[in-house]
């Protein structure tokens, strides 16, 4: 599916990446995203640190077959090959991924080119790279990325106002730090835990989104 750039702008407001690390007993992924998405997530990217290349293919291909249905963007994290085996909406990578390797010349002109910035001069070297977005952090602690480096909201600013393209923020945002975001350039939020690790995913994602829409004007 092609998004326009518009249409991946927008998408940014309410970002979910899978953990499936807080899967309750009984509980697929494929059936939390579903809550999720119905529950007004506006992109959703699969990040699977402990998977086979077999089985995270199989599951990226069933949750952008549900994506499809939502008409919500969906990438994979870091794996060009899985993306590209299951024609997926686009990839997230990081820094480390664009040294070297031309990422947007793999993926071709059509597909969602995500990466992770924690510098303005990062920001800069994934914007000439071809991304569509970039993910900017980590704003708060954060417990799901051991190395991430947490940066002022003076610093999310600056990096939101270097580029053109949009940036959605990452680390640590959860419902009560959220509205801190404010005013910061950011077109969206990307949330792990604060949704997966809910006891209510579906009616989290929801909390979440109405405040997203303040963080990025919409409401």
């Amino acid at each position: 599916m092609k998004f326009l750039k518009d249409e991946i702008r927008d998408a940014m407001l309410l970002y979910a990446i899978t953990d499936r690390m807080w899967l309750k007993e009984g509980e697929s992924l494929i059936d939390v995203c579903g809550r999720v998405l119905e529950n007004g997530a506006t992109f959703l990217q699969v990040r699977e640190k402990d998977l086979d290349e077999g089985d995270f293919a199989a599951e990226a291909a069933k949750l952008k077959a549900l994506c499809a249905g939502y008409r919500v963007p969906f990438v994979v994290n870091d794996s060009v090959e899985i993306a590209l085996a299951i024609d997926a909406d686009g990839v997230h990578v990081g820094q480390s991924d664009i040294r070297g390797r031309d990422i947007r010349a793999m993926i071709g002109p059509d597909k969602i080119l995500g990466i992770s910035a924690g510098t303005v001069a990062e920001a800069l070297a994934a914007e000439k790279a071809g991304a569509d977005y970039i993910g900017v952090g980590s704003v708060f602690a954060t417990s799901t990325k051991k190395d991430a480096r947490n940066m002022t909201i003076g610093q999310l600013r600056e990096i939101c106002a270097a580029v053109r393209i949009p940036a959605v923020a990452i680390g640590g945002i959860k419902e009560e730090n959220l509205l801190e975001l404010r005013e910061s350039g950011a077109a969206g939020v990307a949330v792990v835990s604060a949704i997966f690790a809910a006891k209510d995913p579906g009616a989290a994602t929801a909390r979440l989104l109405a405040l997203a829409r303040k963080v990025a004007g919409r409401g």
